[in-house]
């Protein structure tokens, strides 16, 4: 009996730690790390609803938006979780819509859809109200709260995939750029 408890005891500790450690990485801006442990650990803590969120968050800030996915589908047993689906549903379609847009040169001014802080869901916007238009090379939007803040989209073929570039620029510097597909 005192083994049982001692390995359920062990068990929750490391359960603690892992989620202590992701949450170290996630203030740390290690998103990436986040995301890569939290995408190995996900079936061992796929029923902690603050572990795939923060798995997910990661995954959001490192650009990592089709592995949001699955987490949209397992948050959903807390108020918090189901909000956080619902964060990550709208950016995960804003995605897939702007790269149809871009490729195929679907019109996307028909769809109202909420919105979120995320770059890509502002530029989503931005490009919605262009309404149908003749393709371009690149768009560039100026955020709509700060005029020194510019989005630069376009999209370049990388092998024989296209991928979503966005590039966030505050006057000409460069702030970040984000690469989808």
């Amino acid at each position: 009996m005192k083994i049982i408890i001692l390995f359920l005891l062990t068990c929750n500790l490391y359960a603690m730690n892992m989620k202590q450690n992701l949450f170290t990485l996630y203030q740390n801006k290690k998103y990436d790390k986040v995301c890569s442990i939290g995408f190995s650990n996900f079936q061992r803590y796929k029923k902690d609803e603050e572990f795939v969120s923060l798995y997910a968050f990661g995954c959001l800030n490192a650009d990592y938006i089709d592995r949001l996915a699955i987490p949209i589908a397992t948050l959903k047993f807390s108020k918090e979780a189901r909000a956080n689906a619902a964060y990550f549903s709208v950016i995960l379609m804003q995605k897939k819509l702007l790269y149809h847009a871009l490729i195929d040169n679907y019109d996307l001014s028909k769809y109202i859809l909420p919105s979120t802080d995320y770059v890509l869901s502002k530029v989503f916007d931005l490009y919605s109200k262009l309404g149908k238009h003749e393709s371009r090379a690149f768009y560039l939007f100026q955020d709509p709260t700060d005029k020194k803040l510019t989005y630069k989209l376009y999209i370049t073929k990388d092998y024989k995939v296209y991928k979503m570039v966005i590039e966030e620029y505050y006057d000409t510097m460069i702030l970040k750029r984000h690469v989808y597909w």
